[in-house]
């Protein structure tokens, strides 16, 4: 199970998650990391966009800790049906939402992590903050860093007797 932070323009125009720029970029992720998209639940810890409007333009803005808090029924109730070997939190605000309290994600990048339910767990970043690296050597050198976080929930997933 991936968890993001919120729907974007394109997630809440359509209905689905990642299914735009972000979204692209960790489908590409996932298939060099050797994680099949179709056998992965892909979702969000805040249910809805939270944005404010630029012109015809709507902007992101990052849930705040109620809104989090607030939409922790919905995901716990999808970890409860799905019942996940292993969640990566893509990003603050979804290891927020999973482990109760802010973490800083630099620090636990690399870690296996547990929920409190005694689900595996990985924090990474969340693809959308790849898109806004200008350097083309820092953007390459994160996203190597991410499909290799990606690639230890797989090692971690396939030392796993189901």
């Amino acid at each position: 199970m991936l968890v993001g932070e919120q729907p974007g323009d394109k997630e809440d125009t359509i209905g689905k998650p990642f299914v735009g720029p972000a979204g692209r970029l960790l489908d590409q992720a996932l298939a060099e990391a050797g994680i099949p998209r179709a056998e992965v639940f892909v979702t969000n810890a805040v249910k809805h966009f939270k944005h404010e409007m630029r012109g015809k333009r709507r902007l992101h803005k990052r849930p705040n800790g109620h809104e989090i808090e607030r939409c922790k029924v919905w995901l716990d109730l999808e970890r409860t049906i799905i019942e996940p070997a292993v969640v990566v939190a893509l990003g603050a605000t979804a290891a927020q939402s999973l482990f109760g309290r802010a973490i800083t994600i630099a620090k636990m990048r690399g870690r296996a992590l547990v929920l409190p339910d005694g689900t595996p767990a990985f924090a990474t970043i969340h693809p959308a903050f790849l898109l806004r690296i200008k350097n083309a050597a820092d953007k390459q050198r994160e996203y190597l860093g991410f499909v290799s976080d990606l690639g230890l929930a797989r090692k971690f997933l396939s030392r796993r007797v189901v």
